[in-house]
């Protein structure tokens, strides 16, 4: 059986899944077969992957691109449960890449313990195949309401025998109190797997620290390993897709504005990550029609509620604000969702999302399907015009995921063009205008496609991933991670 590393966080939001990553490729780097594993991950961003018996399943963005970190394969094992918000009490339940609806009915606790032998069974199958195993956890271990039913944290932490550290945002202030009050609400038993604290995003000079790191450590027996510095263009997608929420985006503020629309449900953010340092790109986030002014591209996202998040646009007043924007001639670009909003209508026979009046841009007919379509898809642009001109004839590799099934409406004016097909030949995007649908994820992935768009590429993700490796690797005393990958007791961890 393989060994493990978990990486636990004071809070949500400390940057387990940059640390988790960091390590991944780290221990790739020094010659041991690492694979990750999260046994339960909250987001409505996800990719497809490998799933038992030769079909396609879904996992979280962040452990797809720890399997990239770690030169692994990804497949379902690596996030065996998803749940992707949506509404603010309802949650879909993937299990081992698939949809699980009889899941999704039952209750927290009685559901947890239903889903833990997925997540037991696909651990020990990693531990088996791999010399090594990164973990990361969910939220914070130490919700005290919520320990009788997580099996994402110390559960995890226990049957893995994991070496864990504990990372706290010392950016957000009150990292010690964080770092402390967590390792005593744990158990006595939990507290032992605790190897060392990290401090992560710093800004400023370290020594200004001392003496918190010294008392944390006399307090608890736990040393602090790491504090490692604010880093804020890594290069890696963010674990819930947001990131400069203030509207930050290329450093060439009178470029191309980009302006994705951020519904409360906005589904695989991620896949935006390319155009946030483009040269020539100011890239912003829309939630008011305000936030639309001045925007040469509206970018209308995936969706995990496309018939809730279409009706907060028509309550927002931005559904307006698109339409003046293309009646204009601006250019609008839907994925996925957003290309079922562009449509005419949505209809949904099974009760999957709801039914709605699109906002007609473009004259397609969605129906929601009860089996969820997942797949990777090699597509390709056929004759795009207008604005999107550009892209004619080039080819990218994506991947779909949606219940929706989109069809050309039977009046659909002489103007619309099927804009892309899949390499079956189908057409899955359609363009009007200067508007286009598109139903495959992944375009500004696409270095072809960026540099045809924009004249310039983007960093390949193993240079990401590389730079992040060598950024911990400064940050953690020799020695220190072959230590923990070994299960060794670090000097004075674990007290």
């Amino acid at each position: 059986m393989g060994r493990a590393v978990m990486v636990l966080g004071a809070t949500s939001g400390a940057g387990k899944s940059w640390v988790a990553t960091a390590l991944c490729r780290w221990y790739a780097r020094q010659g041991i077969a690492v694979a990750p594993f999260k046994a339960q991950n909250m987001s409505n961003n996800a990719r497809v992957v490998p799933a038992p018996g030769g079909a396609a399943g879904e996992i979280g963005s962040a452990q797809y691109f720890q399997a990239l970190a770690a030169r692994v394969r990804p497949d379902v094992r690596m996030n065996p449960v998803l749940l992707k918000p949506e509404s603010d009490t309802r949650s879909q339940v993937v299990v081992m890449g698939q949809v699980r609806p009889d899941l999704g009915a039952e209750p927290w606790r009685a559901r947890s313990e239903k889903l833990w032998p997925h997540a037991r069974e696909a651990l020990q199958a990693l531990l088996r195949e791999h010399e090594l195993v990164v973990i990361e956890g969910a939220g914070s271990p130490a919700e005290i309401n919520l320990m009788v039913s997580d099996y994402v944290n110390m559960r995890t932490a226990r049957e893995a025998s994991a070496a864990c550290l504990l990372v706290a945002d010392i950016d957000r202030g009150g990292a010690f109190a964080h770092l402390y009050g967590t390792h005593q609400l744990l158990p006595p038993g939990d507290r032992a797997l605790i190897r060392g604290f990290v401090l992560n995003r710093f800004r400023g000079d370290a020594r200004l620290l001392a003496p918190g790191p010294e008392d944390l450590e006399r307090l608890t027996g736990v040393p602090t390993l790491a504090v490692i510095p604010m880093w804020r263009d890594h290069g890696l997608p963010e674990e819930d897709g947001w990131f400069d929420p203030d509207g930050g985006g290329g450093d060439d503020a009178g470029g191309l504005r980009v302006a994705v629309v951020g519904f409360p449900r906005v589904s695989n953010l991620d896949e935006f990550q390319p155009l946030r340092r483009c040269p020539g790109v100011r890239l912003v986030w829309a939630r008011t029609p305000r936030a639309l002014a001045g925007a040469d591209w509206i970018v209308l996202p995936g969706s995990k509620h496309t018939s809730g998040d279409l009706d907060w646009l028509r309550q927002s007043g931005l559904d307006a604000a698109i339409l003046r924007h293309a009646a204009r001639g601006g250019q609008v670009l839907g994925v996925c969702g957003g290309l079922q909003m562009l449509g005419a209508s949505l209809a949904d026979p099974d009760g999957v999302d709801g039914e709605a009046r699109g906002l007609g841009l473009l004259p397609l007919r969605t129906t929601f399907a009860a089996a969820k379509l997942l797949r990777r898809t090699s597509a390709r642009f056929a004759d795009t015009r207008g604005g999107w001109s550009a892209l004619a004839g080039l080819g990218f590799d994506g991947y779909e995921i949606r219940h929706g099934r989109t069809v050309v409406a039977d009046d659909a004016p002489a103007d619309t063009v099927v804009a892309l097909r899949n390499d079956a030949g189908e057409p899955i995007g359609w363009q009007r205008g200067n508007v286009l649908g598109l139903c495959a994820h992944g375009l500004f992935e696409s270095a072809a496609v960026m540099n045809r768009l924009f004249g310039a590429g983007h960093r390949p993700l193993d240079e990401v991933f590389d730079g992040l490796a060598e950024v911990i690797e400064a940050r953690f005393a020799p020695g220190v991670l072959l230590s923990l990958a070994r299960g060794e007791i670090l000097p004075g961890a674990g007290r």
